[in-house]
């Protein structure tokens, strides 16, 4: 999974409007937005004119929630609301800015790998090397290794953190994303064993989704002590909840993909063990290699489906009220709002069907 575009729907958008959602985050959309532009002018330090194209637009402040802006801030939405939540927490404006571009950094980074493990060509760059999916996301993958290094070595410049200090933050997150990795690897001739629902979600989903959002955290745990530290250490497992409930979500979008692939999804973990008989049958034909026919999630697995949705939401809760409880002004009763619009554009659709009345 990556950290993708969400609030898809428009009723979502309009939701967290109406919360005064979007008005709280704009100091950290236009901070995002500051962050990319910073990388991509780095871009042109660190490759050659010839592989770069047009960038994509970058929305103005004055843009940020508007229509001409939309698109970045659903890109960009879990970096903004990291960016926000430690803003929240009291994060000076020298080390939130050098967290803000990192972050992007390592968005960039898990979607070229993503890229790689899932055959798709999406990029954060302005690349204009050629073709090839697998070459364009390995040549992302090493200008966001580079551009990473450049953000750390203007921190240190700036005395926010020294050499050591640097090194620490680089191999933290290489080791983690390692951990992450290694789940994704183990997947990659398909899986014989279907954990059951609860042993899935601790196993898989806290290391794709969870310790995905908390490699934001770890920069912060190199550079943040005393009682920032403390904070920060109480917030990361909440964020890492957050996590866990989008990729609860996107199993549920993603389900035809993973059983094609036979990959871990917790959909197929509760049919697997829990579902009735008519669901386990259907669901073996499937695994075995049958085609999944559209609407089945919404139809013959909405039992199973909707019981996938409540795990999410109570991760989704219990973030948002930790969050609260330290400060930040999310408002945790839109919680299970907030967390069936965390999809895609094909996720769209399906959140609705699950979520409407029988």
């Amino acid at each position: 999974m990556t950290l993708s575009p969400v609030f898809r729907s428009k009723e979502a958008v309009a939701l967290l409007e109406a919360q005064g959602v979007w008005a709280r985050m704009a100091p950290d959309i236009a901070a995002q937005a500051d962050a990319v532009r910073r990388i991509y002018s780095d871009f042109g330090e660190v490759l050659g004119g010839g592989f770069i194209g047009e960038a994509p637009h970058v929305p103005t402040a004055s843009e940020g929630t508007r229509e001409a802006g939309l698109h970045f801030l659903q890109e960009y939405f879990f970096l903004i609301l990291f960016r926000s939540i430690f803003r929240s927490l009291g994060v000076d404006e020298a080390r939130l800015g050098t967290y803000t571009e990192l972050n992007f950094c390592i968005k960039g980074t898990i979607t070229a790998a993503d890229n790689i493990f899932d055959d798709q060509a999406k990029t954060l760059l302005p690349l204009d090397a050629g073709s090839g999916s697998r070459f364009m996301s390995i040549l992302q993958l090493m200008s966001f290794e580079r551009l990473s290094r450049r953000v750390l070595d203007r921190a240190e410049a700036a005395g926010i953190l020294d050499a050591g200090q640097r090194d620490a933050v680089l191999k933290g997150l290489l080791d983690r994303m390692a951990s992450i990795g290694r789940l994704e690897g183990s997947e990659e001739g398909g899986v014989s064993e279907i954990p059951t629902p609860e042993d899935m979600v601790e196993r898989v989903h806290r290391i794709r989704g969870g310790a995905l959002f908390a490699l934001a955290f770890v920069a912060p745990s190199v550079l943040e002590s005393g009682e920032m530290g403390e904070r920060f250490a109480a917030a990361e497992p909440a964020v890492a909840r957050l996590g866990t409930a989008f990729q609860i979500v996107d199993d549920l979008t993603d389900f035809e993909f993973d059983v094609g692939r036979r990959s871990h999804n917790l959909l197929v973990s509760h049919v697997h063990h829990q579902g009735t008989q008519e669901e386990k049958a259907a669901l073996a034909r499937f695994w075995e290699g049958e085609a999944v026919p559209p609407g089945v999630v919404e139809t013959l697995f909405r039992g199973s489906a909707r019981a996938v949705l409540e795990m999410a939401y109570r991760e989704g809760r219990a973030s948002f009220a930790v969050l609260r409880e330290m400060g930040h002004w999310m408002d945790d009763s839109i919680a299970d709002q907030v967390v069936q619009a965390i999809v895609g554009l094909d996720g769209v659709a399906r959140m609705e069907a699950l979520t409407s009345a029988e």
